[in-house]
Parts: structure tokens; sequence; C-alpha cells
């Protein structure tokens, strides 16, 4: 017997184990930064990526004003860094005084402990259900060669979020 189709989804995706990734963003002197996990790569040429903010989070109300966003991987070494962006609300934390970063390309707030990073400049904004999605044109970064194992849903599916979706 076939299931619903919002069942089936919830199924599926229940078994999938995505990356994870920190954004970041500031406008006005206004800093804020979340753990995001609807996120991908959508066009090779042009470059673009599409982040998926929460409607609750304090984070997409501070990036509605904001021309950038700052996307940040993290090494599993660095899981307590996931876990203070996705468990603390910035209406509430100043989670950029218990991690070190940097001012990076157009102010954005770059993680210090990110082993890759990008800054993309927000081309559009479109309702995407209880998340904005925000479609990137990649700027400026930096990232190695190579790298370990990155932080993936499974490292933080029990993170109690700052703000429910």
């Amino acid at each position: 017997m076939a299931l619903s189709g919002s069942d089936a989804f919830e199924r599926l995706v229940g078994h999938l184990d995505y990356p994870m990734f920190v954004v970041t963003t500031q406008t006005q002197g206004n800093r804020a930064g979340c753990l995001v996990g609807f996120a991908s790569q959508t066009s090779i040429r042009p470059p673009r990526f599409l982040i998926g903010l929460s409607k609750r989070n304090h984070t997409y109300r501070v990036a509605r004003d904001a021309d950038h966003l700052a996307v940040h991987v993290l090494s599993r070494q660095h899981v307590e860094l996931a876990r203070l962006f996705g468990s603390q609300t910035g209406d509430e934390v100043d989670k950029f005084g218990r991690c070190a970063w940097h001012v990076g390309p157009h102010d954005m707030p770059i993680l210090d402990d990110a082993v890759a990073w990008f800054v993309g400049r927000v081309l559009t904004r479109f309702d995407a259900g209880d998340h904005v999605g925000h479609l990137l044109e990649p700027i400026a970064g930096d990232a190695p060669e190579s790298f370990g194992d990155l932080v993936t849903f499974v490292d933080v599916s029990d993170v109690d979020p700052g703000h429910e979706a």
C-alpha cells in the first residue's frame, strides 16, 4: 500500500544525512548566524547556491535586509560550533561573543574555525513554506584542496533549536 505523498516524503528525508552549514550575515552592525540544513548548489554556470532560512529565526530577520550571506562548512572536530549556532537564538545570545571570527568580504562575519566558506550576494528571495529561499551568487571565499569529515545532520540531530522551524 502506498503512503501519502507527505508521509512518504518525510520517511525518505528522515533517512538522508545532509551536510549542515552555518550561515552568517550582518546589516547595520547587527550580526546573526544559524545552523542550516536546507541548502544546495543549484547551478554550475553561473554558480548559484540556495539557502533556506526559517521565518521564525533571528538570522532570517537580519538577512531580510542584508545584501550578502556567508556560508560556512565545518569539520566534525568543530561540531560544538555547529551546536552553538543551532541551539542558541540571536534573540537572546551573542553567538559571536562565544567563538572566533573575523570580518570578511562585504563586512560578513566569517567563522575562524570553518574548514571552508564563501560569501554570496543575494540575487533573490522567495517564499518556500516555513522557510525563505535565498539564492546566492558566490563572490568570495576560501576552501582547501580537500578536507575530512564534515558536520552532517546526524551529528546535530539531537540539538534543540533556538527557534522551532
